[in-house]
Parts: C-alpha cells; structure tokens; sequence
C-alpha cells in the first residue's frame, strides 16, 4: 500500500494538462529575462538615431529658451514640450520591450489565458503550509540561483562599468551627439556581455525549473489507477450499460423473429433467424440469433408466429459462429441457406 501512494510515476498527460489549466506550467524567467534583453538590444540598435534625435531636439529646445523670463504660460509649455519629447522617446521603446515580454512567455509554453490563479485560495494563507514553503527545497535551490545570479552580474557589471568611468575624462570633451553614441556603443557592449552571462543562466534554468515541475506532478501508482478509472467509466457503471445494451439489442432481435423466413437450429443449443427479400437484398440476412436459453426463446416465438425451424447443425453453428445480427451471410454459405429457403418456399407454397 506505502509503494502506491509513492509518487514514483512520470505524469500523465491528463495531469500536466489539468495543471496548465491551472496556470501551473514549466516557465524559465531567466529565460523570458534573456529573450527580453535580446529584444531590448534589437531595439536599441533600430531605435537608437530615433530616440538620440528627440532629446537633441528636447535639448534644442532648452537652449533656445535660456535667460529668457518665465511667465505661468512658459512652464506650462516647457512641461508639455518636455513630456513630448519624453514620450517619444520612452513609449517605442517601452512598447517594444512589452511585446518582447509576452512573446519570451509564449515561446516557453505557448498561448495559455486562464483566470485560475486568480482565484482566492484560503489554502494559500495557512501559515503552517506557508512556513513548510520557505524551508521546502525548491526554495533553497531558488535561493541559491539568486544568490549566484546577483554576485555574477554585480561582479561582470562592475569590471566593465570601471572600465567605462576610465574614459569619461576624454567623453566630457565630446559634444553631445558624440557622447549619446558613446553611450549606445557602451550599452550594447553591457548587454551583450550580461546576454552571455543571462544565457548560460537561462539554460540552466530551464532545466532545473523543468526537473522540479515535473517531479512536483508525479503521481503515485494509485493515482494513476484512480485516473484511469475516472477516464474509462467505473467498472460497474460500465457493466450495467453494457446489459441496458444487451438487453436492449435482443429486444429488438425479438421483434424481428416473428418476420423472419426461418429459424435454423442446433437444435438445443443455436438458434439463427434468416429473412430474405429478394427485390431489397443480394443475399439473406441474420436478423436474430442466439444460444443455449436464448435460442430456446427465438424458437418459441418463432412457433408462436408460425415461422419454420429448420435443424442443420453444421448450418447452425456456422452461422452463429461467423455472422453478426442484421448482416448478411457469405457467400461460402449461400448455397446451403438456399437449399433451406428453397425447402421452406416449397413447404408454405403446398400449405396455400
């Protein structure tokens, strides 16, 4: 019993589907991170001349209104100039990084838009729970990661932002334009350093956030049991369809004997009924059959009905055995059944 309720068993599709309804997927953000930065450095590169255009202008424009005296309309124009300008600056940019977010989330694990976790769950704020939380291990090795991850970028960040404090003695003699594309030019060597950096994080993300997501969804023999049990139906709920079925389909076998041509018979043990109507059917079909007490009730409705019973063993038994109800029978048959419907045929034509 122990040994089903370990979770020793890789999860079923049903329950990592179960789990992302819930918004419980497998998603990296050092990865989202990475892809967003990557996309961050595309726009700065496309968006660069843009961006370094408007704060020329917005610095244009201070300049054109120094030691001019200010009335309350002026600052009123310089706050709507200045917010211009900053937002034609900022919101490409900003917009770009945005979309990129969404799509680092996407990639990961495609389109998913679930209220789920939304939901007020009082289970969230049991304090024992929350306390087994911050001791679990997935919150050790989150630690770590963080820990690892901070002295890693502060160390790379800082040797190379040395570096760049070096040479602002020559910058400040740059003029303005000249210092913006310092700037770029030293952006783009940050990120692409911290993108090599963020890389090598992400990969190791994604598998350790993959390995924990899955072994959190494993499930125990039982469970998988229990999951089957529910897909397929309870075993006795199925049963008793099954029966309403059967009971349902010799219903409609019985009906059918009373307008059958023949019953062919064991003559204890089947029982087959034949109907052939030659202006609808190449070939004589099945339209009841059956065994032991079964037979025995084809054959007394068929005599209540005054339809022939014909016993052929060999005949019987191989139309039992090979032919469904309300199909029609083979050909390796078809001259046996008419050599009994031709009898039949002869016997009612003397009794008119």
């Amino acid at each position: 019993m122990a040994d089903d309720q370990e979770k020793t068993e890789e999860p079923s599709p049903k329950k990592i589907e179960d789990a992302r309804k819930d918004g419980n997927v497998p998603k990296s953000q050092d990865m989202s991170g990475l892809i967003t930065i990557f996309v961050a450095i595309l726009a700065i590169l496309l968006l660069f001349g843009f961006m370094s255009n408007q704060v020329l202008n917005l610095a244009r424009y201070y300049f054109s209104i120094m030691g001019r005296d200010f009335g309350t309309l002026d600052i009123y124009d310089i706050a709507i100039t200045t917010m211009k300008y900053f937002v034609l600056t900022i919101v490409p940019f900003a917009m770009v990084i945005a979309v990129a977010g969404v799509i680092a989330n996407v990639a990961q694990i495609g389109f998913l838009f679930t209220t789920k976790p939304l939901s007020p769950d009082f289970k969230k704020i049991n304090p024992i729970k929350g306390i087994k939380n911050l001791v679990s291990m997935k919150k050790l090795i989150e630690g770590i990661k963080t820990t690892l991850k901070s002295f890693v970028f502060l160390g790379v960040g800082f040797i190379f932002f040395f570096m760049f404090i070096k040479e602002l003695p020559l910058v400040e003699l740059f003029t303005l334009g000249d210092q913006l594309r310092w700037m770029k030019d030293k952006a783009i060597i940050m990120a692409l350093v911290m993108l090599l950096v963020m890389v090598v994080f992400a990969l190791a993300d994604i598998v350790i956030v993959r390995k924990q997501y899955f072994d959190n969804l494993k499930m125990s023999k039982q469970e998988i049991k229990d999951e089957m049990k529910n897909m397929d139906g309870d075993p006795q709920i199925k049963a008793k369809i099954r029966q309403i079925q059967m009971q349902a389909s010799q219903k409609r076998m019985m009906n059918e004997v009373p307008n059958a041509d023949v019953v062919i018979t064991n003559p204890t043990h089947f029982a087959v009924a034949l109907k052939y109507d030659e202006k609808t059917q190449i070939a004589p079909v099945v339209v009841a059959k059956g065994a032991d007490n079964l037979a025995l009730k084809i054959k007394e409705i068929a005599r209540e009905n005054k339809v022939h019973i014909v016993e052929n063993k060999p005949l019987a038994r191989s139309l039992y055995a090979q032919v469904e109800v309300e199909h029609p029978i083979p050909d390796e048959l078809f001259a046996a059944v008419a050599e009994v419907l031709a009898y039949v045929y002869k016997v009612n034509k003397k009794s008119h």
